[in-house]
Parts: structure tokens; sequence; C-alpha cells
């Protein structure tokens, strides 16, 4: 688990993190906010196998509540992190 954040609505929060597959470039890191049924990919077309990847992401909540963002990678032969990393966060 990457943390417990707190946020307010309509103003962005930022997450950040790296990722990297050791002998494998990262694809792409996908986000979820709703417990995985739905991923949203962002490519990274230009990642190495010789480096980490750092990511960020910034999303702007709508509606007070506790939320939890799942952010897992995506390697160059299209395999998944197996699990996938939770941030909760609580918006007032």
């Amino acid at each position: 688990m990457l943390g417990r954040v707190t946020g307010t609505v309509g103003e962005p929060l930022t997450f950040s993190g790296y990722a990297d597959d050791f002998d494998k470039a990262i694809a792409a890191i996908e986000f979820s906010l709703d417990e995985g049924a739905t991923w949203t990919r962002h490519d990274t077309p230009d990642a190495t196998s010789d480096k980490l990847l750092t990511w960020s992401f910034v999303y702007t909540p709508t509606q007070p509540g506790l939320y939890r963002l799942r952010v897992r990678a995506v390697n160059e032969d299209g395999t998944r992190s197996p699990l996938a990393d939770v941030v909760e966060f609580e918006v007032d």
C-alpha cells in the first residue's frame, strides 16, 4: 500500500511512484478508482529496461468520501503487475 492521503473537493491531488520489471521495459502504467473494475492506461513509450520508470497521476475529486487508487504496471510483453499498489485517500 502506498499510504494514506487527504484532500479537498475540487483541488487536485498528485500521486507518484516508480515501476521496474528488471529486464523488461514498462510499456504503461494503469490506474483504477473503482476497485479494478476499469483501468485507465497511460502508455510510456520512452521507457527502457535499464532504468526505473517514475510516474505521476493527478486526480481532482468532485465528491467527498473515501477513495482507493489502484496502480499497476504493464511490461513490454503485455504482462500486468500481479498485485496493484493501493493508496487510500479521504476527500473533505
